[in-house]
């Protein structure tokens, strides 16, 4: 079976607004629910894990009701970082009796027009990987700076790719992987894969979608809205 994990336990600070982004209305919807509705009907997916701060619980509920999706639907709390809510959200899974054998596919609230394709591209890569990251190449010249002020290196951008979600992994190595790394180190995590990749698994790269941008800045937002408007 697969699992969709939606992660929309973030505050959304940097957008300046006191609604978290993935709660922003946008026709009439939220923006969290532009995501859900295109996991909810994906053939392939078979339940969804949403982590949720006990504060927007209630209303991610009653959205979903509107979404009107018979698949099972869990909830769970929010970590201190976004890797902790993940942990939150495979541990829910492994009482769910959920097998080791199943896949699960981590995507951020905030990226609300991740595509059918990608989602089903991603759950492909896993059967001969046991992680499968969507990426994009880096288009700008790339510099390393340790201040911010004075470039030490160039980077060879024919070598860069920047990560999106979904990611997708085979649930059983992924759950053990974070049981497995200390605290200090877990705390410090910042993307998905990047825990997959330093226990060792096989993790695979696939064409990613510049579409599926994340919602981080006004800018990102006002362009999102854009593009619903236009549809």
């Amino acid at each position: 079976m697969n699992i969709a994990i939606i992660l929309s336990g973030g505050i959304g600070s940097r957008m300046g607004l006191d609604t978290p982004k993935q709660y922003v209305l946008v026709k009439r919807e939220p923006i969290i629910n532009y995501c859900l509705r295109t996991f909810l009907a994906n053939k392939n997916i078979h339940a969804i894990v949403i982590v949720v701060a006990d504060k927007w619980k209630k209303f991610v509920k009653e959205n979903v009701k509107k979404l009107r999706s018979t698949k099972p639907i869990y909830y769970a709390q929010p970590g201190e970082t976004r890797q902790y809510s993940i942990f939150n959200a495979l541990i829910e899974i492994k009482e769910k009796k959920f097998s080791y054998d199943d896949i699960v596919i981590v995507h951020d609230a905030a990226r609300p027009l991740c595509s059918d394709d990608l989602i089903n591209r991603c759950l492909e890569g896993c059967r001969n990987a046991d992680g499968v990251m969507p990426v994009i190449p880096i288009k700008d010249t790339t510099y390393f700076s340790e201040d911010g002020t004075h470039i030490q290196s160039l980077l060879n951008r024919n070598y860069l790719w920047a990560g999106q979600a979904p990611e997708a992994f085979i649930f059983g190595k992924y759950l053990k992987a974070h049981e497995d790394m200390p605290r200090e180190e877990l705390i410090k995590v910042n993307g998905s894969t990047e825990i997959a990749y330093k226990a060792g698994l096989n993790c695979k790269m696939i064409p990613g979608d510049s579409m599926n941008f994340k919602i981080t800045s006004p800018e990102d937002l006002s362009n999102f809205k854009s593009i619903i408007n236009k549809r």
